[in-house]
């Protein structure tokens, strides 16, 4: 796999008697598209700003192809960078912001760009200080995706994002990765790493829990369903994939059952098709929930 993009032994943030990050070990190999997850407040961000020589660490270290990340020039001849919010200078318009930060980083593919910028839908003739949120947010990452860069360190990057322009994300995602950039996308988003990434480094409470690969981290996906039934109920006990079954009967006479379903839906969904459903309600529950239902209080 030759030299890691990004590498981190034990790398430890302590602010005060809170421990951000705790003895971190990473590894994000060249060519790989790694997300980096947890819910908010796990520490994802105080890692990233260690990595790019922003924040000192209390104790530990970290690398960028071999070099010290505390050496902020060289490591950051290696990478490009989205930050959660996007600050721009507002007197400059789309287009010299683009241009500035082509010249300041390791080197820009102008026409992927210009490419780029047409599918992101970005207006460039506009300063930046009359952008939305979102609009901040393409120019950083029309500037990360079209740089040379061969690591991308991505946070939260698709906060002020609609719909169409996270699928143009993630398109741009898998492009990077197909060129032999490594990408290091933090979120607490779990759909959005499930799409695009092929590894993935779970935080939580500044530990890092696990490190999985996609097909191991779609089993901690799960939905909680709801449905009331007028007729006779279908026999979902004996369908593979529910758990945590519950019924009860409401006020009307109708049967009501709850369960949580995990892995492929469509055994429980063929059996709810043959009942006669009156009211069905899905939930999936958020991150930090699947989090705590998996691993308990255990971090380590």
């Amino acid at each position: 796999m030759g030299e890691a993009a990004l590498h981190t032994d034990q790398l430890t943030k302590r602010f005060g008697r809170l421990t951000a990050v705790d003895s971190l070990d990473l590894t994000v190999n060249a060519g790989e598209v790694f997300g980096f997850l947890g819910p908010n407040g796990a520490g994802k961000s105080t890692t990233i700003r260690m990595v790019l020589g922003l924040v000192r660490p209390t104790s530990g270290r970290a690398w960028v192809f071999g070099d010290d990340a505390a050496d902020v020039a060289s490591a950051h001849d290696r990478l490009a960078h989205v930050p959660a919010d996007v600050a721009l200078w507002p007197q400059l318009t789309g287009a010299e912001t683009l241009e500035l930060l082509g010249r300041i980083g390791p080197g820009v593919d102008v026409a992927y760009r210009d490419e780029l910028v047409r599918r992101f839908d970005l207006d460039l003739s506009r300063p930046a200080g009359t952008y939305s949120t979102g609009n901040r947010q393409k120019v950083a990452l029309v500037a990360a995706f079209a740089t040379r860069a061969p690591l991308l360190i991505l946070d939260e990057p698709t906060s002020g994002l609609d719909p169409l322009m996270e699928r143009e994300f993630r398109n741009a995602v898998r492009e990077a990765r197909d060129r032999g950039q490594a990408v290091f996308l933090s979120s607490h988003q779990l759909a959005e790493v499930e799409a695009v990434c092929d590894r993935v480094g779970i935080l939580r409470a500044g530990r890092l829990v696990d490190v999985a690969s996609i097909a191991q981290l779609r089993k901690l996906r799960r939905t909680e369903v709801e449905a009331v039934f007028t007729g006779r109920p279908p026999n979902l006990g004996a369908v593979a994939g529910i758990d945590g079954l519950e019924t009860a009967t409401n006020d009307d006479g109708h049967l009501r059952m709850r369960f949580t379903l995990t892995g492929r839906p469509a055994d429980a969904l063929r059996a709810l098709a043959d009942a006669d459903v009156d009211q069905i309600a899905v939930r999936e529950p958020s991150l930090e929930e699947i989090f705590l239902a998996y691993y308990g209080d255990d971090v380590r």
